[in-house]
């Protein structure tokens, strides 16, 4: 039997699928949707430990260990690296060695050599705090429009428009539901116009749990974006190479290239590829016949 909740959110969508089809995206269709996702929030809201703090390096440190990682995973190493490393002084004056050994677990360990040096420039170049300026935070390694419009909606509480796939799931179920593709510059206009700017912060987070929970019930729209792209697979590519050098590497033991060959179960020319592009980012030095943490 359907809970309560349940019935609700069925009533409320239909509710506004009634008023899109009569007005379009415009404003009672916008009011009607503000209302829908407002409610999934009051009911199904998420807490997480870095919904709690609008400390700027606290939230830095969530959005780049959240970019193309799991909430589930980033929960449980985000207490562990911030006690570690509590602020950007700390982070900064940490050996990467350190750094990559407390993000073991996260994958794509390149975020966490961004982290490092995105730390190393807002001591030397900001005085230890974190730009607010939109340029300023772009310049820092691991930042992007996306992460910068996050940065400043979740410590700031700047209005912004914000897209990430619970965001788009949300949006493509209420507005786009008969479209096979959806035009980019139309989908973030309507996030824009939709935008709650006197509450933006919460606003995105409630957008993300009506998100997470559409997908919960197999909801799965994100194909129609332009610029979908399947995932390739981990088990056997490049990148798990990289992770696997990177973690017999954590402990700070320095190897041959012929030793990390006989550990790692992979095509010699592929590891000697993978410490070259690892050197060649800063993430390894090699000398002296051995491989080391940079």
């Amino acid at each position: 039997m359907s809970s309560t909740f349940e019935k609700n959110l069925k009533a409320r969508e239909q509710r506004f699928q009634a008023v899109l089809e009569t007005y379009g995206a415009r404003g009672p269709a916008l009011r009607s949707f503000k209302s829908l996702v407002w409610f999934v929030y009051r009911e199904r809201g998420r807490s997480f430990p870095r919904r709690e703090t609008r400390k700027p390096y606290a939230v830095f440190v969530s959005e780049l260990m959240l970019q193309q990682t799991q909430t589930s995973r980033v929960l449980e190493k985000y207490p562990e690296f911030l006690s570690r490393f509590p602020d950007f002084n700390a982070l900064a004056a940490a050996p990467l060695q350190d750094v990559l050994q407390q993000w073991q677990g996260l994958g794509y360990n390149r975020r966490a050599l961004a982290l490092k040096r995105s730390a190393e420039q807002v001591v030397s170049l900001h005085k230890g705090r974190l730009p607010r300026d939109r340029d300023a935070l772009i310049a820092l390694p691991g930042v992007g429009e996306y992460t910068a419009s996050a940065l400043r909606c979740f410590i700031w509480d700047t209005p912004e428009v914000i897209v990430e796939t619970n965001i788009r799931t949300v949006f493509y179920h209420c507005f786009f539901r008969e479209d096979s593709r959806v035009d980019e510059g139309e989908f973030e206009e309507l996030v824009r116009r939709s935008s709650d700017t006197a509450n933006p912060r919460d606003w995105y987070y409630a957008l993300m749990d009506y998100g997470s929970y559409l997908k919960s019930l197999g909801i799965r729209v994100n194909k129609k974006n332009p610029s979908y792209r399947t995932q390739s697979r981990f088990e056997g590519s490049q990148r798990q190479i990289r992770g696997s050098i990177l973690r017999e590497l954590a402990s700070g033991e320095q190897l041959s290239k012929s030793e990390l060959q006989k550990r790692i179960s992979a095509d010699k020319n592929r590891i000697l590829d993978a410490v070259a592009a690892l050197e060649a980012e800063g993430m390894l030095r090699c000398a002296g016949g051995l491989v080391r943490i940079a």
